[in-house]
């Protein structure tokens, strides 16, 4: 982190599971005083604990953590969380919000309450997280807000209206943010676009037409979000990628749609949804499940990597054929 934000708070929203947790992790190890936020105030507490003993095994003992039960969905409990942050830690030097929630299912066939649930926590969730922090930011005169976003904010795929559209929207409203940060003294703004993660998300999905999602290869582990998230907060930068297969992807998703289209619904149902059947169920749309809460889901990534970096070469190797053929021919 940059010398001039030392001193403040770092602010993790979503803290108790996955990426959230991981990068509570990282920052503790850095000895980076902490507010950890999310519903399940429960297992908060035990990320606390965790990163209390994670900085005194690094040498930074009585590490200053504070829980703040908030939901992303209420306006007056993130404002709650600043106000909070402000008043134990003296300033908040950042705030990095990491909540997602998905309803996995065909867009006819997931309930439109569940739809709008999903937007609601990840993309009013993150406005409402944003529109705090910039406000605290502005009377401080300085801050960054990191946003975890996500490839599915770049691509689509099946099966995945709910993510998909409310991460689109995610990373609109991160672009626009950047460009009025540049006229507010010292404030930053930068996105964070993983792929596919191990996280227990999948597991914790809705699930709406039979299956539920696993995550496609190659997967990246939380550790490695975490990192780069903690990347961007020494060096400030708009946006940062995890996950080998993203340029490939929103390559010939860009580039190559007629193609993409026709690899994208077999490539979901090979890699990213459950084999079994699921029943209807709403998964943690509208309560948390602490007892699925974890850094790691289930996915593991070893047994994966081979299959998606094969497939990432053959995606690499199409997409090139298909631009040379459609380049124009050079010389006279």
């Amino acid at each position: 982190m940059r010398a001039a934000d030392r001193e403040g708070a770092v602010v993790v929203v979503g803290a108790s599971s996955g990426i959230g947790r991981a990068t509570a992790h990282r920052l503790a190890a850095r000895g980076r005083s902490l507010v950890l936020a999310s519903r399940s105030g429960t297992t908060l507490e035990v990320v606390a604990a965790e990163c209390r003993s994670i900085a005194d095994r690094h040498g930074v003992p009585d590490l200053r953590v504070s829980v703040v039960p908030a939901d992303v969905t209420d306006r007056a409990s993130i404002d709650e969380l600043l106000a909070r942050a402000r008043a134990d830690h003296g300033s908040v030097a950042a705030v990095v919000t990491t909540v997602a929630v998905v309803a996995y299912g065909r867009f006819d066939v997931v309930p439109a309450e569940a739809f709008d649930r999903v937007v609601a926590v990840n993309f009013l969730g993150t406005a409402n997280v944003a529109r705090s922090a910039l406000a605290t930011f502005a009377e401080q005169r300085g801050g960054h807000v990191v946003i975890v976003g996500s490839l599915l904010g770049r691509i689509a795929t099946p099966w995945m209206s709910t993510y998909v559209s409310s991460k689109w929207a995610v990373h609109g409203l991160a672009r626009t943010l950047q460009i009025e940060a540049r006229g507010m003294r010292g404030v930053h703004v930068s996105v964070i676009s993983p792929g596919a993660v191990d996280t227990p998300v999948y597991s914790q999905a809705g699930a709406y037409g039979g299956h539920t999602g696993r995550p496609p290869p190659p997967v990246s582990r939380p550790e490695a979000v975490a990192r780069a998230i903690v990347r961007v907060l020494d060096r400030p930068r708009r946006t940062a990628s995890v996950g080998i297969a993203n340029p490939v992807a929103a390559a010939g998703f860009r580039l190559l749609p007629g193609v993409y289209d026709r690899i994208v619904r077999p490539a979901m149902y090979a890699g990213g949804l459950s084999r079994g059947h699921v029943s209807p169920r709403p998964g943690n749309l509208w309560n948390p499940t602490p007892s699925g809460e974890a850094v790691h889901g289930t996915w593991g990534r070893h047994w994966l990597r081979p299959v998606g970096v094969a497939t990432a070469g053959v995606a690499a190797l199409v997409v090139g054929r298909r631009l040379r053929r459609a380049a124009p021919p050079t010389g006279l």
